[in-house]
């Protein structure tokens, strides 16, 4: 049962300082969990930078895996080019000496 005395005030003194320390350590424990809550969200905030980065990292090598390729592809179109020109010019030669040819054959007759 309940003690229904009157406290003296040395009680009352310590039921103070005991309830005073209890709602501290309550304000000390609501602070740490605010504090957790507030590095847990930066450290969301971090790891989505971080995949944030890591996708752009990804997309910027795709990139220049592309550009490789297209220059790669511009070279080939380049040389395949540079061959026909350089068969358009044998040609050229043997019309030319096909000509020379068919000169002096109407020159013998």
């Amino acid at each position: 049962m309940y003690n229904m005395a009157p406290l003296t005030p040395r009680e009352r003194g310590r039921e103070r300082e005991r309830k005073r320390d209890r709602e501290r350590e309550q304000e000390r424990e609501r602070e740490r969990a605010r504090e957790r809550k507030r590095e847990t969200k930066k450290e969301r905030k971090r790891e989505r930078e971080r995949k944030r980065e890591r996708k752009r990292e990804r997309y910027r090598k795709r990139e220049r895996e592309r550009e490789k390729e297209r220059e790669r592809a511009r070279e080939r179109e380049r040389k395949r080019e540079r061959e026909r020109e350089k068969e358009r010019e044998r040609e050229r030669k043997s019309e030319r000496v096909r000509e020379r040819k068919t000169e002096r054959k109407r020159g013998r007759e």
